[in-house]
């Protein structure tokens, strides 16, 4: 993939403005919202899913992780295809394709469908974020970038801000499927604005695309991801199915890194492994990833099934995080250059460890302010990570090869994402069923204290009262489970504090449009 054009279009119309910049920005804002809004708003609707297509609990993350492999893959393309096909017809051809397979994704019938449909939809929508700011970048004159690139982030943190409380309002009103529905207004608007305002500046660059790289790149991780999906309901080493993923992953990932030394231009450009700071952050990005994106999906699961909360209720819950995620990015824009950005990381992981914390005390009955003041600290952690941590990637990075580090930088975080939610979900389902053998290892006829103690609706003889106590005993596991990924999280963002000093300082002082926002 090196030497791919930069998606931000010609520099002079960046110089001169564009006189329809507003209507495009509203096109552009639009795209934007609607690809962020698909990071969360299916989440609170996973349990409904579940039951309509027939399910099992691990099964139903396929439809989190199957888009965000899709649009993993797909992210690094961006800038290679804009060269080709202009960036005009790449962003019509996006929206477009999104839209559509959100209608399919409302219209499923079964997982096989929902899942394919979901990965259709990531492959679609995985330029959508860095065209949108591309766009922006290319309309506003250098003097107006810095606001344009604010106005692009509260679009790109409205989605998690929103989403939540939007899914849940659909899902208890309608259905779930409204929760694909809702993009089709939103895509229409922006297809045409786009079509009309947006007037393409031709490349006419040609560059060579490394397709062996790619292929080898997307085996690994697609086999990869198959490996953590499918190896909890295939008792994992016992397989064949997991001995051959895992081993086709293993040994794509090492033909890739191999060719990638050797080709003349591989899709990674080496430079972006020699530069410490992106190697560095990329990887840091990639258990970031799986800090946010894992706490979510696990979240709601708990609050439906476990609580018996309402689908709305959970997204009213969930909601505060990303109100503090969005404080926190209005903090950072003042703090950026006046403090290290290490010194503003560290501060974050310690708000995340501090809200993960919170997270290890719930119980079934706790209310709902556990759950909002620990998601709002949370979020104001998340918050404080990821600004910082893109400036210390792209700080010391050549700018040739910017446009490529945005692709890895943002496939690193996915592929983070998609492996938390694979692993912390078959984590739970482990320490589920261990904890309710060790629960009910004593509830036996024959122990008098536990006589003593059972009343209504429990009991060891009646079938009725036994299924009752049998499922009171799997809700006391299930939490238990819950709170031992929260643990499990708060020590990884504990880890990655000294892996800081890894990371060189960024200049305090750095022009808006060298900042990559993310």
């Amino acid at each position: 993939m090196s030497g791919p054009a930069s998606v931000a279009g010609a520099p002079g119309a960046a110089a001169m403005g564009d006189p329809n910049r507003v209507m495009i920005t509203v096109s552009v804002m639009l795209a934007t919202v609607m690809n962020s809004l698909d990071t969360t708003i299916a989440n609170v609707a996973l349990p409904h899913m579940q039951g309509s297509v027939q399910a099992s609990a691990d099964q139903i993350t396929w439809v989190l992780t199957s888009y965000i492999v899709a649009a993993a893959i797909m992210t690094p393309l961006t800038g290679w295809l804009a060269g080709r096909l202009g960036r005009k017809m790449v962003f019509l051809v996006s929206i477009a394709g999104f839209t559509f397979a959100s209608a399919l994704c409302g219209a499923a019938t079964s997982l096989g469908q929902i899942v394919a449909f979901r990965l259709l939809q990531g492959v679609f929508g995985a330029a959508l974020i860095p065209l949108s700011q591309a766009v922006l970048m290319d309309v506003y004159p250098p003097e107006e970038q810095g606001p344009a690139m604010a106005i692009w982030g509260m679009g790109a943190i409205l989605g998690p801000i929103v989403g939540p409380g939007l899914g849940g309002w659909l899902t208890d009103n309608f259905s779930w499927r409204w929760v694909f529905y809702i993009n089709l207004p939103f895509g229409i608007m922006a297809f045409l604005g786009v079509f009309t305002f947006i007037h393409d500046h031709k490349h006419a660059i040609k560059a060579p695309f490394d397709f062996m790289g790619f292929a080898l790149l997307s085996l690994g991780i697609g086999a990869f991801q198959l490996f953590l999906d499918r190896g909890e309901s295939q008792a994992w080493f016992e397989s064949t199915e997991i001995w051959i993923e895992c081993a086709i992953a293993v040994v794509a990932i090492g033909l890739f890194a191999f060719h990638t030394a050797v080709a003349d231009r591989p899709f990674l450009p080496v430079a972006l492994i020699k530069d410490r700071n992106f190697a560095g952050s990329s990887l840091f990005g990639f258990f970031i990833g799986i800090l946010l994106f894992a706490t979510l999906a696990l979240l709601p699961p708990m609050m439906e099934t476990l609580m018996g909360y309402p689908v709305v209720t959970t997204g009213m819950v969930t909601m505060p995080r990303g109100l503090g995620s969005l404080v926190a990015m209005f903090l950072v824009g003042r703090l950026i250059n006046r403090f290290d950005a290490r010194v503003i990381i560290a501060v974050g992981l310690a708000l995340s460890v501090y809200g993960l914390n919170m997270m290890s005390h719930f119980s079934l009955g706790m209310d709902s302010s556990l759950i909002i003041w620990s998601g709002l600290i949370q979020g104001l952690g998340i918050g404080l990570i990821f600004v910082p941590l893109t400036t210390l990637g792209f700080a010391t990075l050549d700018s040739r090869y910017r446009a490529d580090g945005a692709g890895v930088f943002t496939l690193m975080r996915n592929l983070g994402s998609s492996a938390g939610i694979s692993i912390m979900q078959a984590l739970h389902t482990q320490n589920l069923e261990r904890v309710h053998a060790r629960l009910v290892a004593p509830l036996t006829p024959d122990n008098p204290l536990v006589q003593q103690s059972l009343h209504a609706p429990f009991s060891l003889t009646d079938p009725a009262g036994l299924a009752a106590l049998n499922g009171e005993v799997n809700r006391q596991a299930s939490m238990v489970a819950y709170i031992d990924d929260f643990k499990l999280m708060s020590i990884l963002a504990i880890v990655l504090v000294p892996a800081l000093l890894f990371l060189r300082g960024a200049p305090k002082t750095k022009p808006a449009h060298d900042l990559m926002v993310e």
